[in-house]
């Protein structure tokens, strides 16, 4: 029994300090972030100063707006309200640059060829669709997405995607944005494809945010993450026996794959369930694939699903 514990202990002292190591050498990387604060730009600026600030960022000002547009906007006291809001939360602008550092490290450290972006904060009267756009060598952050949960701004908006608009997503957001420009789009239109893909994205979260809960990288909270795990075996029972993996159905992205409130099972489950669940489960066929084949992420990225799914030996155990 000494025996044993004394080589358990060292697994594990061992396991620590390869993740220690891989960690130190992904901090040790040259990589630069400088976030620009259009946002606050914005915030403090006239209507006398729209002409220099539409010179120094095109991107904000699009040529078929007027500029009566950005006047009135100028004066809005919902506006300023925003404007405060933002600045209240986003005060400062290290703790979102040593986010950003991090995730840019752990990119290129995975695709050398990454080139850090020009990043700039913006407002976007909770454009919560589209938090981040990334466009070019551009990264365009929406800070207003990302106030809290329980924010006045967000009364109107739906629990279930309220509920993470919050500041812990911006890292899990960041991933998504450039994890979908790496993922190779699946030619298959069946639901385990779409599983596939998402399961790649969630994966790529895996490595490069390895200090985020599982839950933040998904977007559920704690509550329903245990749920998915509890009944992985399950669902993926349902899956199977109703043959739907291979199926083409579009209504099945809305039953298992898109946000919504819950996953459509048609069964007294609905009500517990999280939404999203066949991202869910292909982040599992995608994590038991990486397990069980040496692999490199740049060939995850472009697996074929159906030689990855068949090569994952995937098979949830009950809890």
């Amino acid at each position: 029994m000494h025996r044993y514990f004394l080589v358990l202990v060292s697994l594990l002292v061992f396991g620590c300090n390869t993740k220690s190591n891989l960690e130190k050498e992904i901090e040790e990387l040259p990589v630069e972030v400088n976030v620009i604060r259009f946002d606050m730009e914005f915030a403090a600026a006239q209507v006398s100063d729209l002409a220099g600030l539409k010179s120094k960022y095109p991107v904000f000002f699009p040529k078929q707006y007027h500029d009566t547009i950005w006047q009135q906007k100028m004066r809005d006291t919902l506006q300023k309200e925003l404007n405060a809001e933002v600045k209240k939360q986003f005060h400062s602008e290290t703790k979102l640059e040593d986010e950003l550092l991090s995730i840019f490290r752990h990119i290129k450290y995975y695709f050398p060829q990454f080139k850090t972006p020009t990043v700039l904060t913006t407002t976007s009267d909770v454009d919560y669709k589209n938090k981040i756009v990334l466009s070019n060598d551009l990264l365009i952050i929406s800070l207003d997405t990302y106030l809290g949960s329980d924010h006045k701004f967000y009364g109107g908006i739906k629990k279930y995607i309220s509920q993470n608009l919050k500041s812990t997503q911006l890292g899990p957001d960041i991933a998504s944005a450039y994890a979908r420009q790496l993922i190779v789009k699946p030619k298959q239109r069946s639901l385990l494809a779409q599983m596939v893909f998402f399961g790649k994205e969630l994966y790529l979260k895996d490595i490069w945010l390895p200090e985020v809960s599982d839950s933040e990288k998904i977007g559920y909270t704690e509550k329903q993450l245990k749920w998915a795990q509890e009944n992985e075996e399950f669902m993926w029972r349902y899956f199977v026996e109703r043959e739907v993996l291979y199926s083409t159905s579009t209504k099945l992205l809305a039953q298992f794959i898109n946000p919504a409130p819950f996953s459509k099972f048609y069964l007294e489950i609905d009500n517990e369930s999280p939404g999203m669940i066949g991202r869910y489960l292909g982040w599992q066929i995608v994590r038991s694939y990486m397990e069980s084949n040496d692999v490199t992420v740049k060939q995850l990225m472009i697996k074929n699903t159906n030689a990855l799914f068949t090569e994952s030996k995937y098979k949830p155990t009950k809890q």
